[in-house]
């Protein structure tokens, strides 16, 4: 059996009671560790903590096992029964998803535990889950790639009134296009996009395509760490969320659409004090 645990997004004491029952009777666990981090996520004692609450050991899955050896953890699913730890929620990523498929395909039989993600808990910023447009990826740019899909989404969001969830790039463990050049992985250090750098990458692409979709006058909402016992939620212009140092990751960003009476005087709550 495979059994896809949903953490939420706190610590190790987010996971629920169902889902800890299933990580202890599991023979092996592992934990996905590159689409999302617990709060604890960069502590060095971080995986401890999930050990010695769990009583299991866990291996830590990063983007190379997930996506090119995923079936090595599912051949050990079908013959005992194996944890994959997800913050979050089980599909809150397209991964995971793959992962079921590829597990139902195998025979393998498959239990999913749910949990909050960021897709739900984004209401504590005030704005209403179901006014809410498309949520867009906002990754880093580089000196060659400058990819702009996200734009068009947010336009057609907006012209509804809708609100957008940016979601920022998570970049751990990836290799340098020098190492995968040399046929040898060398890799980057993590990097975890800011609030502040995805708005300016949002101006950068509004300046080119000139369609005054959003401008640094476009109300938002910053939050970092969601979840957790040190989140922070601020609202304000994109000029104002700019300037602001909102911490350690992780951080997401919210395009406010029409604000209805009450969606207003949460807002009211997080306002930045000029």
């Amino acid at each position: 059996m495979l059994y896809i645990v949903g953490l939420g997004l706190g610590d190790e004491r987010d996971i629920t009671l169902r889902g800890l029952d299933c990580v202890r009777k599991c023979d092996k666990v592992y934990i996905e560790a590159y689409t999302s981090l617990l709060s604890f996520g960069l502590a060095s004692n971080g995986l401890s903590k999930l050990e010695e609450l769990y009583g299991r050991e866990v291996v830590v899955a990063d983007r190379e096992m997930v996506e090119e050896k995923a079936d090595q953890m599912l051949k050990e699913a079908l013959e005992s029964d194996v944890g994959f730890l997800v913050v979050g929620d089980p599909f809150g990523a397209t991964t995971h998803s793959d992962i079921v498929v590829r597990a139902r395909q195998m025979g393998v039989k498959v239990k999913v535990i749910h949990n909050a993600s960021v897709m739900n808990a984004i209401g504590a910023c005030g704005l209403q889950l179901y006014r809410y447009g498309e949520t867009v990826s906002i990754p880093f740019f580089t000196e060659t790639w400058r990819p702009d899909s996200f734009y068009e989404k947010i336009k057609n969001s907006r012209q509804l009134g809708l609100h957008t969830l940016c979601l920022l790039d998570i970049r751990v463990k990836e290799p340098t296009i020098e190492s995968l050049c040399r046929g040898k992985k060398v890799y980057e250090p993590p990097r975890f996009m800011t609030i502040n750098t995805a708005i300016d990458q949002l101006l950068e692409v509004e300046a080119a395509r000139g369609e005054s979709v959003y401008s640094e006058d476009t109300l938002c909402v910053g939050i970092a760490r969601l979840g957790s016992d040190s989140q922070k939620i601020l609202a304000g212009t994109m000029k104002d969320l700019r300037e602001i140092d909102f911490g350690d990751p992780l951080h997401c960003l919210v395009i406010a659409g029409e604000t209805h009476d009450m969606e207003g005087q949460m807002l009211d709550f997080y306002r930045i004090s000029k």
